[in-house]
């Protein structure tokens, strides 16, 4: 791991996080993984293979059925204001954007914390501006592009004050400017220091921004680390394509 890394708090500390559903399958077995404050983590893994369960668990949108989870050193369920702190843009961001309009949907999460109208102003015009969105203020949500949903969703998150973003798949469905918008809403938060947290199977898009790489296969971690080392160390059973055998190395992989 990298030494500057581990200098970093450990925001989420994992150990023996299992999933079981009512049927009896297991999705996630016996996941132990620390996330640090600050980095640009990449999950990376096949459909099915539990990435979204999980980051749906330390987002606090599902339980787990075993396992210990802490969040800034506190039990995951102690912390009554999580998701102000941890934000996910889901894989199909219209699932999230509430408001009519731009400004109304970025207006929406700090209304709901019912903060005074002068921080909700000054939290809308700092998100329009760090995400772009000035021009579409008063555009109709649902008329923008993918690449500018996934930025109005993004926009939503860092609105609500939450210092860690969680994206999945942000590049499904999407064109190569819509890919460009989202590599450069991630360039923007790895420049302010936010903790990024990129679950995705396209590492040819997005490796060159990762601090570190994790390989997720079959609802188990299965190797971890710097990027170029867990790349040697791949098993194509894992359902993980090397972008290397295109890209000359890790830092070439970003479309941006």
């Amino acid at each position: 791991m990298d030494n500057n890394l581990q200098k970093n708090e450990i925001l989420f500390s994992v150990r023996g996080l299992q999933k079981r559903f009512a049927n009896g399958f297991e999705a996630l077995c016996g996941i132990d993984l620390d996330i640090f404050e600050r980095e640009c983590l990449l999950i990376a893994g096949a459909n099915g293979s539990g990435k979204t369960l999980l980051m749906r668990i330390l987002a606090g949108l599902l339980e787990p059925t075993e396992g210990e989870i802490l969040f800034k050193g506190k039990p995951l369920g102690e912390c009554k204001n999580i998701r102000r702190q941890v934000g996910l843009v889901f894989q199909d961001p219209d699932v999230q954007i509430l408001g009519e309009t731009v400004e109304e949907d970025i207006r929406f999460g700090p209304e709901n914390l019912k903060l005074p109208e002068m921080e909700i102003e000054q939290r809308l015009m700092e998100t329009l501006a760090c995400l772009k969105l000035g021009e579409k203020k008063d555009f109709t949500s649902r008329n923008l592009s993918g690449g500018e949903k996934r930025r109005l969703a993004t926009a939503g998150i860092l609105a609500m004050g939450c210092e860690t973003v969680i994206m999945d798949e942000p590049f499904a469905n999407l064109d190569w400017p819509g890919v460009v918008q989202v590599l450069k809403i991630i360039e923007g938060l790895k420049q302010s220091r936010k903790t990024i947290i990129i679950l995705t199977h396209e590492l040819e898009k997005v490796l060159a921004f990762a601090d570190r790489l994790v390989i997720i296969a079959g609802g188990k971690i299965r190797d971890s680390g710097n990027s170029e080392a867990v790349l040697d160390r791949l098993n194509e059973e894992w359902g993980v394509r090397d972008p290397r055998r295109v890209y000359r190395n890790a830092e070439d992989c970003t479309w941006l």
